[in-house]
């Protein structure tokens, strides 16, 4: 079982990791990195929010561990 903290700073690698791809994809798309920019970090702060509630869920479902 992870710790709340572990949870957390997987998630914030995970979200820099996005951040930057979107970032990257955002510029190829529009041609701006303020408008790539923008649209990273609103990506990046739904999907920090969404994977730390996922890991949570997941850390209290039983199925499928080896105790």
């Amino acid at each position: 079982m992870d710790t709340r903290k572990r949870t957390l700073v997987k998630a914030i690698i995970w979200n820099l990791i996005g951040l930057i791809v979107m970032l990257t994809v955002g510029f190829i798309a529009t041609g701006s990195f303020i408008v790539g920019g923008a649209m990273a970090v609103v990506n990046a702060s739904i999907g920090l929010s969404s994977y730390v509630l996922y890991e949570r869920v997941w850390d209290r479902v039983h199925w499928g561990r080896n105790v």
